[in-house]
């Protein structure tokens, strides 16, 4: 052999030696095979799918730690964050208090962003839209959101969200990683690795953006969505809404689904080769890749094709339904793809970040969005689904009561952490009921330490309802075990659960 080429073949095989590698070959696998046979002298691991690896395969759903309410999550962010003072958080006493400067003693010291620190002033701003009651629950609900009003017996308002973050991009990245900062597993890869999917012919977790029409909206990173530290095939897949639904899966050569399959089967045993010498446990999730990409070639026509829907259920998601890209066609492709067996379903509405002409930008977002997301409670509702199906609705943080600049015809909402509004609906939730309050101001939660839900106790819940203990699902990576709610005392929130 080529000196060279034998220098360079044995830097790679060096390279590529990873610890479980090094560990196989020193004899430390014998050990820990007496460890397993000999149970006493193994702890057990506080992780569901600790031993699980690259995670489980198509149509194998995992265990749970107990018996679990919600089959699958559909999450219906609103990025942005709309202002839960003119939305949910019915707030009579701002009638009299409309236009006074917000008090020293209820803001407390509490931070303020870059873009109203500087104020002179912080006059209170009433909600634009009025608020009425719906359902046999009386909700309170704004007129902004007249679709909301048919579901106000199915939601459940959590009224006293709070985070620590107080900019977007942390802020979101909290919400959907447990972490402000980058680099962990999204909430969807958690609940694919340590479930699975129950679909062999489309992944666990899929991912769809509407269409953008507010110029000032945030951007959306793939990170949200991504799996991080986690293998990789717990990563969301978007499914996009122009061209073709997911990048690169149509075959470009054309070839016929015979040569198709002769050609993974080359490619998967070239792979399982490359496994058997380096242990790479990435090569597994690479050859399941290419297997779920040739089933989704046949799945997602199948998926995305909405002919077969009568005219009853696309004329009560509206004529956005057959637009592609709208939050309604995406609401409607989402309960096809619970229908379908997808775990966790993201749906991304940009353009909530309305720091001026807030009463004139607002209505068109909640236009947008409204109907849809009621239409996808109700048809989840009609087929017998909302009951195992999860449905959030909510941004990554909420809006002051107070202007930021303008007057009182025209003026924005500044972001504000301190407390916002968000719903749930089915999966285990009590539907027709709020949770928690904020004070007269609508600034603070009223016994926070009683009623507050952190951004890790409303995850710790979505765990619970999908069968999974927050505490227990975690990951080993570089010596430390990492879990989506952090280290720190959080629980589900059993109030709001059937």
């Amino acid at each position: 052999m080529n000196p060279l080429l034998q220098s360079k073949l044995l830097l790679e095989s060096q390279l590529m030696t990873n610890r479980r590698h090094f560990f196989a070959r020193g004899g430390m696998g014998a050990a820990a095979l007496a460890s397993l046979l000999n149970p006493e002298l193994a702890s057990a691991s506080p992780s569901l799918a600790a031993n699980n690896g690259p995670g489980y395969g198509p149509g194998q759903p995992g265990p749970t730690h107990f018996p679990a309410k919600a089959k699958r999550v559909i999450y219906l962010c609103q990025s942005g964050a709309p202002s839960q003072i003119d939305t949910f958080d019915y707030k009579p006493s701002l009638e009299k208090l409309n236009g006074q400067n917000l008090p020293d003693s209820i803001r407390n010291g509490q931070r303020l962003t870059g873009m109203t620190s500087r104020q002179s002033s912080f006059p209170v701003a009433k909600s634009f839209m009025p608020f009425r009651q719906h359902g046999e629950s009386g909700q309170w609900i704004s007129d902004l959101l007249p679709w909301h009003s048919k579901i106000a017996d199915d939601i459940c308002i959590i009224r006293s969200m709070y985070t620590e973050a107080i900019n977007h991009d942390p802020a979101i990245t909290f919400f959907q990683t447990g972490n402000q900062q980058p680099g962990r597993p999204s909430l969807g890869a958690w609940l694919s690795y340590g479930l699975g999917s129950e679909s062999e012919s489309l992944p666990a977790f899929v991912v769809m953006l509407d269409k953008n029409t507010d110029p000032q909206a945030q951007p959306l990173y793939a990170r949200l969505w991504g799996s991080a530290l986690l293998p990789s095939n717990h990563q969301g897949v978007k499914l996009r809404s122009s061209g073709d639904p997911v990048l690169y899966l149509n075959d470009p050569t054309g070839a016929d689904k015979k040569d198709r399959r002769r050609f993974l089967d080359s490619i998967a045993k070239m792979n399982q080769l490359r496994r058997d010498a380096v242990e790479d446990p990435e090569i597994d999730t690479r050859i399941s890749a290419y297997e779920m990409a040739y089933r989704m070639q046949t799945s997602v026509p199948d998926l995305t094709n909405i002919k077969d829907e009568s005219q009853e259920t696309l004329d009560l998601y509206g004529p956005d339904a057959k637009i592609p890209g709208t939050h309604a066609a995406n609401c409607l492709l989402a309960r096809r793809l619970a229908e379908r067996g997808v775990r966790f379903i993201q749906i991304y509405h940009r353009g909530w970040d309305h720091h001026g002409g807030l009463p004139g930008r607002h209505p068109k977002l909640a236009k947008e969005v409204d109907q849809g997301s009621a239409a996808l409670v109700m048809d989840l509702k009609q087929r017998g689904m909302l009951d195992d199906t999860l449905v959030i609705w909510g941004g990554e943080f909420g809006r002051t009561v107070y202007r930021q600049g303008g007057n009182e015809k025209s003026y924005g909402r500044d972001h504000h952490p301190r407390c916002f509004s968000l719903w749930m609906a089915g999966g285990g939730v009590r539907g027709g009921m709020s949770y928690g309050e904020t004070d007269d101001w609508g600034y603070n939660i009223v016994d926070r330490d009683r009623y507050g839900v952190h951004v890790h106790d409303l995850n710790a819940t979505i765990l619970h309802l999908m069968g999974l203990d927050h505490e227990k699902l975690s990951y080993r990576y570089q010596g430390l075990d990492y879990r989506l709610t952090g280290v720190e005392p959080h629980k589900p929130v059993k109030d709001i659960l059937l």
